[in-house]
């Protein structure tokens, strides 16, 4: 019987998106913190220090706007034709400059948002993409279901919110921090009569617009405050049915040829069905909230008149000092109002930021060791060879050992691992390649540079026929010549005019051809060792001579293990081990059985 331990998914470590709020700031400080590490900084930061700058001046353009206002209804009152001239020149040269200062914010923080996005995307890219990583994610629940979307859509709205949301608070930060002073010196003006006498409250007008806008920003936020979670679940949603489509499309020859159309039809409508769920929450959400911010946005048209009126009324207050203040209160209040006017696109910074954050940390917790949890151990062979010591390995169906508990292969052996279909060969194979860790035992290994493994269905980069046959090496490394050999040795050579042709190989070339494709990118690489795991079942009875020849020719020297289910009928294989199936004890949690179908 087999006791597991497995890995804690990636649900357990992100946390439900409901109560993902207060780890907003922490989850910035990490993007933050990846930032300043990154080689990208500097020229962010110079884009948003010119960003800064260009809103400072827009921020005092307003105000010189504002005390415009004054001076001009001023004139209108007092119909003076000259001074009423003068102004609309003066306006001229605000409008003016505010223009130039507008077209220059939209584009700096344009050009923001693109490297902001460009250094967001080439960072998961590199966490992704480190080794193994993007094998190992796949297994991590929800998280790994959809990097790509985590990559590129996700990326992109974060990136674009930050800098938008980013802009817009410190706009509303300096027009509320200079509008303050103004509007306070303007309360001065607001004189209250009482039974004959005349009252002033020091900063009035200030404390009528913070009381606005507060009460406005706690309903926004009580009424808001789910929006958060709807997101999240939408964006996961919508991965979800991305991700179907995608699978069909890539399967679509099977389903054709099963005539599962209509199965695959009512899979997708229950995936359509999720997506418009979320949706109907979350339009739910905004409606509510739009009570909140409409009514909010119209009140604000009459609110500073009525708070100020008593003054106008008084005679204390021109009808200039009434715009001059009811601008400067529209202004401040503005600046407060900042957080009811973008909490639906706060909620959705915040529920993208936490999916971003997630799938980074979540690739960063690959490397960490999981306390309790039973993993092979990799390391080094002190000799250079190639051994599997007191090895188990765990998957869905149960567990694997070899009957010998020490195997040693030394370089240039030839060993064949016999196993039942269901037995763990594809596990075992996945496991001495390091993409397997569960289990228990030691796997010592040669130098990973000289190994080279071949799956059934070889991976093949769309690109030229050039490139897929030197991969992962550059097409460069192999001339034309060198790789024209190597197909003439498989009995490719119908493919020599295509070698400068780029294509979806692995979608036009049949299965015995891209094994036989795999065999080539062997003898051009030449490695030391060879793990196989029925990387040539699907080649031609009548071409399989030719490609075993390799081993006695260019590939004399390799060390050849093969998986396979029944033994060898020739005296290729030196050397024969028994891979025997264990029972469990309780099955594996799904989210050990991986994004592929477990051949064993």
């Amino acid at each position: 019987m087999i006791a597991r331990v497995l890995p804690p998914s990636s649900q357990q470590r992100q946390g439900p998106p409901d109560k993902a709020g207060p780890r907003a700031a922490a989850q910035l400080r990490s993007l933050m913190r990846a930032l300043m590490a990154s080689p990208a900084r500097n020229r962010i930061a110079l884009l948003a220090l010119g960003l800064a700058l260009v809103i400072c001046a827009n921020a005092a353009g307003q105000i010189r706007l504002n005390s415009w206002n004054g001076d001009f209804y001023d004139a209108l009152q007092q119909k003076n034709a000259a001074a009423f001239g003068l102004q609309l020149f003066v306006f001229v040269l605000i409008v003016g400059s505010l223009l130039i200062l507008v077209v220059m914010q939209t584009w700096l923080g344009e050009r923001a948002k693109i490297r902001l996005r460009e250094w967001l995307t080439h960072d998961l890219l590199d966490q992704w993409l480190a080794p193994k990583r993007a094998y190992f994610i796949a297994f991590d629940g929800e998280i790994g279901s959809n990097p790509d979307q985590r990559i590129q859509e996700d990326a992109r709205h974060l990136c674009e919110l930050s800098a938008d949301l980013g802009a817009g608070l410190l706009q509303a930060s300096l027009l509320l921090a200079s509008f303050i002073g103004v509007l306070w010196f303007l309360s001065t003006l607001v004189v209250f009569a009482v039974d004959g006498q005349q009252y002033q409250v020091p900063g009035y007008m200030v404390w009528c617009a913070l009381a606005y806008a507060l009460a406005g920003s706690w309903l926004t936020w009580r009424v808001g405050r789910p929006l958060i979670r709807f997101n999240a679940d939408r964006y996961a949603r919508e991965a979800e049915f991305r991700l179907a489509l995608v699978r069909i499309s890539e399967r679509a020859e099977g389903i054709g040829l099963y005539r599962g159309e209509a199965d695959e039809r009512r899979l997708l409508n229950d995936a359509v069905n999720r997506v418009v769920a979320s949706m109907v929450r979350l339009v739910g959400g905004l409606t509510r909230l739009t009570w909140i911010t409409s009514g909010y946005g119209w009140l604000a048209i009459v609110v500073p008149i009525l708070v100020a009126a008593p003054g106008y009324f008084a005679g204390s207050l021109s009808l200039g000092g009434l715009m001059m203040v009811v601008g400067a209160f529209n202004q401040v209040q503005q600046a407060l109002r900042w957080f009811v006017d973008n909490f639906p696109r706060i909620a959705d910074w915040q529920a993208t930021l936490l999916r971003v954050v997630a799938f980074r940390d979540g690739l960063l917790a690959l490397d960490l060791p999981n306390g309790g949890v039973s993993r092979i151990a990799v390391d080094d062979h002190p000799q250079g060879h190639l051994s599997l010591e007191q090895l188990t390995v765990f998957h869905p169906g149960g567990g694997a050992m070899l009957e010998d508990p020490n195997v040693e292969i030394a370089p240039a052996d030839r060993v064949l691992i016999v196993g039942d279909p269901g037995s763990g060969k594809s596990t075992l194979f996945l496991a001495m390649a390091g993409l397997w860790p569960w289990g228990s035992g030691r796997i010592r290994l040669p130098p990973r540079e000289s190994m080279m493994f071949m799956p059934p269905l070889p991976y093949l980069p769309p690109g030229t026929l050039h490139a897929a046959i030197a991969y992962p090496a550059a097409p460069g490394r192999f001339g034309t010549a060198a790789i024209e050999e190597a197909l003439r040795r498989v009995r490719l050579d119908h493919l020599l005019p295509s070698l400068d042709r780029e294509a979806r190989w692995d979608r036009e070339l049949s299965l015995d051809e891209q094994q036989r494709l795999a065999c080539a990118r062997m003898t051009l690489h030449a490695p030391k060792w060879i793990v196989l795991d029925d990387a040539m079942g699907a080649i031609a009875e009548a071409d399989r001579p030719v490609i075993m020849a390799l081993f006695d020719g260019a590939l004399a020297e390799s060390a050849v293990i093969c998986m396979s289910r029944v033994a060898a009928k020739d005296s290729f294989y030196k050397r024969v081990v028994r891979l025997h199936h264990l029972t469990a004890n309780g099955a594996l949690p799904l989210a050990v059985s991986g994004p592929q179908n477990q051949r064993s």
